[in-house]
């Protein structure tokens, strides 16, 4: 989703005071707001395929997929987040009583555009690599045929990349698999 900037400082209690009533989604970088803007086609496609092929093939087992609204926080400093696709290993933690805030993904997946590309490979990896209970982050292009999967083994993180149709992916904490031929099913490239 594309993000913009808005010129507003708030507390972390303040911020989710203002999100749980607000019309439209933002995310919080340890005081700054940052207004999100709506997904394309593409964007919104490639979610849903994602989200799909992970939650067929873990309907019967102890995990939950929310995709788009479940919010994400991150401690010290505190960032709030709204990936794209999470997936939560065992029973869910959240921040509170009201269940929107979840503390203990186990893989997140993120959909790039063009505008959101840099601001998910670097500031929110970095935000992301803090929680603890993260295992795998996952990028996936819309612009084109491309998948970068992130896989923490103890305290380090490699990278893999996969460009073709064919590729499967290994979700290895939580022993799935992404086909990107299902992935990128009836996406259309812009030239």
């Amino acid at each position: 989703m594309s993000t913009l900037a808005a010129q507003t400082y708030l507390t972390p209690a303040e911020y989710i005071d203002v999100e749980r009533k607000a019309v439209t989604k933002s995310e919080y970088l340890s005081g700054q707001i940052i207004a999100m803007s709506g997904a394309s086609n593409a964007h919104n496609i490639i979610t849903m395929n994602t989200a799909n092929q992970l939650y067929n093939q873990l309907v019967d087992r102890d995990c939950l997929v929310y995709a788009s609204d479940m919010r994400v926080r991150v401690q010290a400093p505190v960032f709030y987040f709204y990936p794209d696709i999470i997936v939560v290993s065992g029973e869910p933690r959240f921040e509170d009583d009201v269940f929107d805030t979840l503390l203990n993904p186990t893989v997140v997946i993120e959909v790039l555009s063009p505008s959101t590309a840099a601001y998910d490979r670097r500031e929110k990896f970095t935000r992301y690599q803090q929680i603890a209970s993260l295992k795998e982050y996952i990028l996936i292009s819309q612009n084109r045929i491309h998948l970068e999967h992130h896989l923490r083994q103890e305290n380090q993180w490699s990278a893999t990349e996969f460009q073709k149709l064919e590729d499967v992916v290994p979700v290895t904490s939580i022993e799935c698999e992404l086909l990107l031929r299902h992935i990128y099913r009836r996406v259309t490239f812009s030239n």
